[in-house]
C-alpha cells in the first residue's frame, strides 16, 4: 500500500461544506421575504398582519405536505439528482417572486404600474383587490419555493448517513445545519440593504440565483463514497465502519429497499421524531419570519436600519456561534462517558430544551432594556433550537436503516411544517385583533400587540420541553429497526 493510500482522504468534509452552503441559501432565500415585508412590501400590497401569517402560514403547510413526499422522492431519484432537482426548483421559486407586483398590475385593471401600487389609498375597494390578488400570487412563489426546499434536509441528512459513520453525523449535521443561521446570518447584512438600493425585486432575484451557483458544482463534486476518485480506501474504511463492527444483517441489495409510508407510520420512532419536529419547528420559523416585525412593531426599528440589520445579525451571530456546540456535546457523551449514541443524543437534546424557557423573559425585559435584551434572547432559544434540530435529524440514522432515513426525515419534516402553520396563521390573526382591541386585550402586564407576542413567546418557551418528554415516552431507550 502507497503512502498516499495509508493517509485517509477527507472528502466527507467537502461533501459536509456543500450541505452546509446548500441549508445557507436555502435559509436566505427563505428570510427575504420576512426582511422585506414590513418596510417595502407591506406598503406597496396593502397587507395586514394577518394576509403575511396565511402567507407564511401556507408556505409552512404546504412545504410540510411536500416534504412528506420530498424523502421518498430523494430515495426513488437518489441523492445527486434528488438534491440537484430540488436546489433547481426552489431557486426558481425564490426568483419569481420578484414578478408579484407586475402581474399584480395586471389583474386589478385600476392600477397600471408596479409605482401606483403604494398610492392606492389605504382602505380602499382597490386596496383590498391589490392586497387579494398579491397574497395569491406571493402564495403560488412560496408554494414553489417550499416545493423545492422541502427536498433539502431529507436529501442532505441521506448524504450525511452515506459519507459518516453514526458517531459523527451529529456533528456533521451540526455543521450543515450552522447554514440555517448563517444564512439567517448573512440576510439581515444583505437584503435590506439590495432591497433599498435597487428595490425589493432585485433581493429576491440576486438572492435566489445563488441556488443555481450550487447546483453547478453539485453536478461536478457529488458521487457515492464507494464511486467517488476522491475517497480512498482508508476514508470508506472510515465512513463504513458501523457495518464493519455490526453483524451484517443486511445485503448490499437492501440498501436499494424502500420503506412505505404506512409501515412507516407503524413505527413508535417514526411518531416520536415526527412530535419532536411537530413541536419544535415553528419556533424557529416563528422568530425567522417576525423578528424583523417585531421590532419595528415594538421599538420601531426597520430592517433596513443600521440598529435594525446590527440587532438581526447579532441575533443570528450568537444562533450561529453557540449551535457548532450542539452537535458536539452527545460526542462528548459517546466517546467520553461511554454512552450509547441515541442515549447521549436524548441526554444532549434534554438540556437544550431547557434554554427556551428565556423566551418567557424577552418582553419583560426589552421593555427595560431595549430590544438588544430580546436579540441577546431570541438568539439564545434560537442557538438551542439548532442544537436540538442537529440532534433530532441524527435519532433517524441511530434508529432506522439507511435505505429509510430520507423517508422517515420527510415525515418529521412534515410534521414540523404542520406545527410551523399553525403558529405562523396564528400569530398573525393573533396580532391584528390585538391591536385591534388595544388596553381591551391584556395579557401578563401587556396590552394590545405586545400581549399577542407575549402569548406567543410563553408557547415557544415551554414546546421543547413537551416535546422531549413525549419522545422520551414513545422511545425510552435505543431500538433501532431491523426492517
Amino acid at each position: 500500500m502507497t503512502t498516499t493510500q495509508k493517509v485517509m482522504s477527507n472528502w466527507r468534509w467537502v461533501m459536509c461544506a456543500m450541505l452546509f452552503f446548500a441549508t445557507t441559501v436555502n435559509y436566505m432565500d427563505r428570510q427575504v421575504l420576512s426582511l422585506t415585508f414590513k418596510e417595502f412590501i407591506q406598503p406597496e400590497f396593502h397587507w395586514t398582519d394577518s394576509d403575511y401569517g396565511t402567507i407564511t402560514g401556507v408556505f409552512s403547510i404546504a412545504y410540510a405536505i411536500f416534504c412528506l413526499f420530498a424523502g421518498k422522492f430523494i430515495d426513488w431519484m437518489g441523492t445527486k439528482k434528488g438534491y440537484l432537482i430540488a436546489i433547481i426548483v426552489w431557486s426558481l421559486g425564490a426568483v419569481m417572486h420578484a414578478g408579484c407586483g407586475i402581474a399584480t398590475t395586471w389583474f386589478v385593471s385600476e392600477v397600471d404600474s408596479v409605482a401606483a401600487l403604494r398610492a392606492v389609498e389605504a382602505g380602499s375597494a382597490v386596496a383590498s383587490s391589490v392586497s387579494m390578488v398579491s397574497v395569491w400570487l406571493f402564495l403560488v412563489c412560496r408554494m414553489i419555493l417550499g416545493l423545492g426546499e422541502a427536498g433539502n434536509f431529507p436529501a442532505a441528512i441521506k448524504v450525511t448517513a452515506e459519507y459518516f459513520p453514526k458517531k459523527d453525523r451529529a456533528f456533521a449535521t451540526s455543521i450543515f445545519n450552522a447554514g440555517a443561521s448563517v444564512g439567517a446570518l448573512a440576510a439581515p447584512a444583505t437584503i435590506p440593504l439590495l432591497a433599498k438600493a435597487w428595490g425589493w425585486e432585485w433581493a429576491f432575484i440576486i438572492i435566489g440565483a445563488l441556488g443555481f451557483v450550487w447546483a453547478g458544482i453539485w453536478v461536478f463534486v457529488y458521487d457515492k463514497p464507494a464511486e467517488s476518485k476522491h475517497v480512498n480506501n482508508a476514508e470508506l474504511d472510515y465512513i463504513n465502519q458501523d457495518e464493519a463492527e455490526a453483524p451484517q444483517t443486511e445485503t448490499p441489495a437492501a440498501e436499494e429497499k424502500q420503506m412505505s409510508f404506512l409501515k412507516a407510520f407503524t413505527y413508535r420512532q417514526t411518531w416520536s421524531f415526527a412530535f419532536g419536529k411537530f413541536m419544535t419547528d415553528g419556533v424557529w420559523w416563528f422568530f425567522l419570519f417576525w423578528a424583523p416585525a417585531y421590532f419595528q412593531d415594538q421599538f420601531g426599528i426597520k430592517a433596513s436600519d443600521p440598529q435594525g440589520i446590527a440587532l438581526i445579525f447579532t441575533l443570528y451571530a450568537i444562533v450561529t456561534v453557540i449551535s457548532l456546540f450542539g452537535g458536539y456535546l452527545p460526542k462528548i457523551f459517546v466517546e467520553k462517558r461511554g454512552m450509547e449514541p441515541y442515549s447521549g443524543r436524548m441526554l444532549a437534546m434534554l438540556i437544550f430544551a431547557f434554554f427556551p424557557i428565556l423566551a418567557l423573559f424577552a418582553q419583560p425585559l426589552g421593555g427595560v432594556f431595549g430590544p438588544w435584551a430580546v436579540a441577546i434572547i431570541i438568539g439564545i432559544v434560537g442557538a438551542a433550537h439548532q442544537s436540538w434540530s442537529a440532534n433530532i435529524f441524527s435519532t433517524t440514522g441511530d434508529m432506522f436503516p439507511k435505505y429509510a432515513i430520507a423517508t422517515i426525515t420527510g415525515i418529521g419534516a412534515m410534521a414540523g411544517g404542520i406545527g410551523s402553520f399553525l403558529i405562523n396563521k396564528g400569530s398573525g390573526v393573533l396580532f391584528d385583533f390585538a391591536a385591534a382591541q388595544g388596553e381591551a386585550f391584556s395579557f401578563m402586564g401587556f396590552t394590545g400587540k405586545p400581549a399577542g407576542y407575549m402569548i406567543v413567546f410563553c408557547i415557544c418557551a415551554v414546546a421543547y420541553l413537551i416535546g422531549w418528554s413525549v419522545m422520551k415516552l414513545l422511545v425510552p431507550k435505543h431500538k433501532p429497526i431491523e426492517d
